[in-house]
């Protein structure tokens, strides 16, 4: 690629190493940020992010390692965030540099917990940046089959298309296809919102539900995610696109799914408590739960999948009494 944008990943998790990967399939060069110096060490030497999708292998010469999120940024100008959305508040503390004139693209599929927003609103309302200088990342697209390099999907959701182009331009190779769309809030939404479905997915597979109601509940889900985004970003979509259903149903069946895993433990009688130590990644729906239950206080969209997941998360309901009132609210 000729006149190469200049990019940084933001986190050392799994997405943040997929994207990083496909970054550099098209770039000479990237910055990547992470907070674990150990990390960065063992990648200049082996070549791998040793956490997380150690199979990859990185051209080190490609990449400019940093603990200093400010160096990162300052290099950039299209900044990917991919950390869990309940670590972006404490990062973002990190900043002497203005974020002035940066391109934000959220590949973050949470709730700021500090200000209950989607991580394009946190920006807007608490950085200014214009609408048309960010960007979202949608599937479906499952880091893991990235670094397979499986043919996967992705949706990259700009208030500026050209910019939202050049992102994706970046991003494709012969297993990455990438289209662009304007409904920035809607798919960030959708991106939130999935996560809950895919737990509450794996409730159901944990308390021993079979692929019939498995199909039913996820039919009900994008039926569910269709009236509370039309609630929150009212703008004619065709929900049945790959950025919603198609990254619903990924996440909901995969089992490369973490937020499936969580709720699959929960489902088989662990606690909200001994899950979270259980898992080495964070199920963002866990969080994702609670703000779009409090959020829908005044949407007042009906939501029962939601409320349900709720119920088991945060008021520790027994998942078998909860699931059996939640098979009566289907059809």
């Amino acid at each position: 690629m000729i006149n190469d944008p200049k990019f940084a990943v933001i986190g050392g998790g799994s997405w943040a190493t997929a994207i990083a990967k496909m970054l550099c399939h098209n770039l000479s060069e990237i910055a990547w940020y992470m907070r674990n110096e150990a990390a960065i060490e063992e990648l200049k030497v082996n070549k791998h992010n040793p956490n997380y999708l150690s199979s990859v292998e990185f051209d080190t010469d490609q990449l400019i390692l940093t603990t200093d999120i400010n160096e990162a940024i300052n290099y950039a100008d299209y900044i990917v965030f991919a950390i869990p959305s309940a670590f972006l508040g404490s990062e973002l503390e990190k900043l002497t540099v203005s974020l002035e004139g940066k391109i934000i693209v959220s590949a973050i599929k949470g709730i700021i917990p500090e200000t209950g927003l989607i991580v394009g609103q946190h920006f807007m309302e608490t950085y200014n940046i214009p609408i048309e200088n960010i960007a979202v990342l949608a599937g479906p697209c499952h880091a893991e089959e990235v670094a397979l390099e499986r043919l996967s999907y992705l949706t990259i959701a700009g208030g500026d298309l050209q910019k939202a182009e050049v992102i994706a331009k970046s991003l494709r190779s012969h297993y990455i296809k990438a289209k662009t769309t304007d409904d920035v809030m809607g798919t960030e939404y959708a991106a939130m919102l999935k996560n809950i479905y895919a737990i509450a997915a794996g409730m159901a597979h944990g308390l021993g539900y079979g692929d019939n109601f498995q199909a039913l509940l996820m039919s009900n889900a994008i039926r569910e995610m269709k009236k509370f985004i039309k609630k929150v970003h009212k703008l004619k979509r065709n929900i049945n696109d790959s950025a919603y259903l198609g990254d619903l149903l990924v996440t909901g069946y995969s089992l490369f799914s973490r937020n499936r895993m969580f709720g699959n433990m929960i489902g088989k009688g662990y606690t909200v408590i001994s899950t979270k130590m259980e898992m080495n990644m964070v199920a963002e729906g866990y969080y994702a739960t609670k703000s779009a239950y409090l959020m829908n206080a005044e949407l007042k969209a009906k939501t029962p999948i939601i409320d349900a997941v709720y119920e088991v998360l945060y008021n520790n309901k027994e998942p078998k009494k909860v699931f059996k009132k939640l098979t009566d609210k289907l059809d």
